[in-house]
């Protein structure tokens, strides 16, 4: 099945990349984009099989995020966030499950991972009320992850995650800025005193932890690693993907065997190795037990040093390739101004995920 996916991607390869500068020019990814995502398949990559996913390793997911990123930043951004709450919805109450899926399995569900709401209990669930911002996709989303905290008495203060459909939230229009993901159309979004049903969230230490995936007698290792080592992974391998993107830009119009070329290769390549390491330390921790806070500290630190050693690149690409990859017909342009602020967010996200 993931091989199916990377066929998808190889498919959709040309529409995806062309697509590119309609996307930014848009503010969001066109519906035409959206329809060959879709084909691709790697929105199921990390939902569970029984409610039509793939429910493959996340290293898969990672590769297959990789591939479309290369093509354009902003798909393969949208990829890489909007493929991860499948995997988060995966440890919800059975009764979420069924509410999501059973409506429609190829549902897209947008997170903002970040305690920007304020949770309050009430009978049957809680009260929410918030602001989250730079939400990936969310034109595209029936639904949304929201981190808020719980306040109130009977210790029941602390961390969740709310999943709240569409209807319930405003997107706020034009609140999307940013130099670079412009087509990712990330915008904000505000909940005004919503009520969530109480099977509508998620304990944020069980699932940041990995061991909510054991409450919701999941077997399957890959929904026993923490949180905080999915929820970057997908924006992390788009970044690596966009840094592989321009380097294959630049040795089609430089000296693909020249020294900037050779260096930035062995750089975007260690990125990559150092990424999919983690993950697969993480994932051989967790056939013997929980994974402790050594591990989930070292794939947060991984990630970001991957990031950042990908943008290095790319930095080096563009200072040795002149002025016409700095045009703004060019893609690398692109793909440079995207991977600076998938960093930023990338630092962002692991210190929201963090427990």
């Amino acid at each position: 099945m993931t091989r199916d996916v990377l066929d998808g991607i190889d498919d959709n390869a040309d529409r995806i990349r062309a697509l590119g500068p309609v996307n930014e020019a848009l503010g969001r990814l066109d519906d035409r984009t959206v329809e060959a995502l879709r084909e691709t398949g790697v929105m199921h990559m990390l939902q569970p099989e029984e409610f039509g996913g793939i429910e493959t390793h996340p290293g898969d997911f990672a590769e297959a995020v990789l591939e479309i990123a290369r093509l354009d930043g902003s798909t393969g951004w949208v990829a890489g966030s909007v493929g991860v709450p499948p995997w988060a919805l995966a440890s919800a109450d059975r009764r979420l499950r069924d509410e999501v899926w059973e409506a429609d399995p190829d549902v897209w569900i947008a997170s903002a991972h970040p305690p920007s709401g304020v949770l309050l209990p009430v009978d049957g669930g809680y009260r929410l009320s918030g602001e989250w911002r730079a939400v990936a996709a969310i034109d595209h989303c029936a639904w949304a992850v929201v981190g808020a905290r719980v306040v109130g008495s009977g210790g029941t203060e602390g961390l969740g995650y709310s999943l709240v459909p569409r209807a319930d939230l405003l997107v706020i229009e034009e609140s999307w800025d940013a130099i670079g993901l412009i087509g990712t159309g990330s915008k904000s979004i505000a909940i005004d005193d919503v009520f969530v049903p109480g099977h509508r969230l998620l304990n944020h230490n069980s699932i940041v932890d990995g061991t909510q995936a054991g409450r919701a007698g999941l077997r399957n290792p890959i929904y026993h690693i923490p949180l905080s080592t999915i929820a970057p992974l997908g924006i992390t391998a788009a970044v690596i993907g966009m840094a592989e993107g321009a380097l294959a830009h630049h040795t089609q119009t430089a000296d693909p065997e020249g020294p900037v070329a050779e260096q930035a290769a062995a750089e975007i390549r260690a990125s990559r190795l150092a990424l999919l390491d983690t993950l697969t330390a993480s994932f051989n921790q967790v056939l013997d037990g929980p994974i402790d806070a050594g591990m989930r500290a070292r794939a947060r630190r991984d990630q970001i040093a991957a990031a950042r050693r990908a943008v290095r690149a790319i930095d080096e690409i563009v200072g040795n390739s002149g002025v016409d990859a700095l045009r703004r017909t060019s893609p690398v342009q692109r793909l440079w101004r995207d991977a600076h602020v998938g960093l930023a967010a990338v630092v962002a996200e692991s210190k929201a995920v963090s427990p």
